[in-house]
């Protein structure tokens, strides 16, 4: 009778073994497959830098170029680049859409006098802080004040409804790419303020509107920061503050330091007595964006959900309490990570 049971148990655990087997590598090629999927819809941050990896400093090369070329200078820029057409006009810039050798460039020329010393100053930006988080600098001009970046085809962030709304983007309208998108924001923000050229602070960022219009939508769904006018230093070592603009800023939008501290006793404003603030003005901007990012898709809730308390954090009215761009990075990182690997687990169930 003992043999007997001993043959059954051994028989069944002979039989056991390959059903565990084949539940085992399923389990692992659904995970694999998930990988490559999600890979597919949003691909590494390798692919933004892709274009000018291994190139030499003041040097370009755009996607399909097969090598680096220095910047284009003065002389190349007026016998080599052809305007197109008008793509976009501020009060310091106005913007073509130009052709470079086969190549789409927008061509930013000086509107007015009056803001020379912006331009210079984004001209600077740009040369100083060239990297994956930055628009790509072809050339530039000083003698005509003119600068050529790279074009990217879909425009500001400031569209980004519209764009996923297009049928041949729609597949991309879903919480994974936002979030991925609210953390290039906050990556580019961390890079400001660590930045080679020092703590940077983004001035152009009055509104939602303003900040959005500061940022590029590339073609594989990633955000480079364009327009660097207004990015002054902050150096507390040195009692380095800034102030943005020499007017004064209203709105609940901007950080409560950025306000008049006096309008409440009627004291009209004065860009003398008005304090200066620091790079955590960017940070109380924070949960504003990334709530525009996010949209209103499937899952969306349950990532605000898992931001709500870094977000909290990001409001605080002293600004020495709300955390840093690396702190709220670290955290959108780890939400990312967790929520994806909790719909794996998820379909793996199914």
């Amino acid at each position: 009778m003992e043999g007997t049971m001993s043959r059954s148990n051994s028989s069944s655990m002979s039989h056991g073994f390959p059903a565990v087997g084949l539940c085992l590598a399923a389990l692992l090629l659904s995970n694999a497959l998930l990988y490559f999927y999600l890979e597919s819809l949003y691909p590494n941050d390798e692919l933004l830098v892709s274009s000018r990896v291994g190139c030499e400093p003041r040097h370009f090369k755009m996607a399909t170029m097969k090598n680096c070329v220095p910047w284009l200078q003065c002389s190349q820029i007026n016998a080599e680049v052809r305007k197109l057409k008008l793509i976009g006009q501020g009060a310091v810039k106005k913007v073509h859409l130009a052709e470079w050798r086969g190549q789409k460039v927008a061509l930013s020329q000086l509107s007015s006098l009056d803001y020379l010393e912006d331009f210079l100053h984004g001209v600077s930006m740009l040369q100083a802080l060239q990297g994956p988080q930055v628009v790509q600098l072809v050339g530039f001009c000083l003698e005509n004040r003119t600068q050529v970046t790279e074009h990217h085809p879909l425009g500001s962030l400031l569209n980004l409804e519209s764009i996923l709304a297009q049928e041949q983007h729609q597949q991309h309208n879903k919480w994974q790419m936002r979030l991925k998108l609210a953390i290039d924001y906050v990556s580019i923000l961390h890079y400001l303020h660590d930045s080679p050229a020092g703590k940077r602070v983004m001035c152009d960022s009055s509104s939602l509107e303003k900040t959005l219009t500061q940022f590029l939508l590339t073609s594989d769904f990633h955000l480079v920061v364009n327009d660097l006018d207004a990015l002054p230093e902050v150096d507390q070592s040195r009692g380095l503050l800034v102030k943005c603009g020499h007017r004064e800023l209203t709105g609940d939008f901007v950080a409560p330091e950025q306000l008049w501290p006096f309008r409440t006793n009627g004291k009209p404003f004065s860009d003398n007595l008005m304090p200066g603030y620091d790079e955590r003005t960017d940070i109380w901007k924070i949960p504003d964006v990334t709530w525009f990012l996010m949209g209103r898709v499937p899952g969306g809730d349950v990532v605000h959900f898992h931001l709500f308390q870094i977000h909290e954090e990001c409001k605080k009215e002293d600004p020495k309490l709300r955390p840093s761009a690396l702190d709220v990075l670290k955290v959108y990182q780890s939400v990312y990570s967790s929520m994806v690997r909790d719909n794996a687990g998820f379909r793996d169930m199914l």
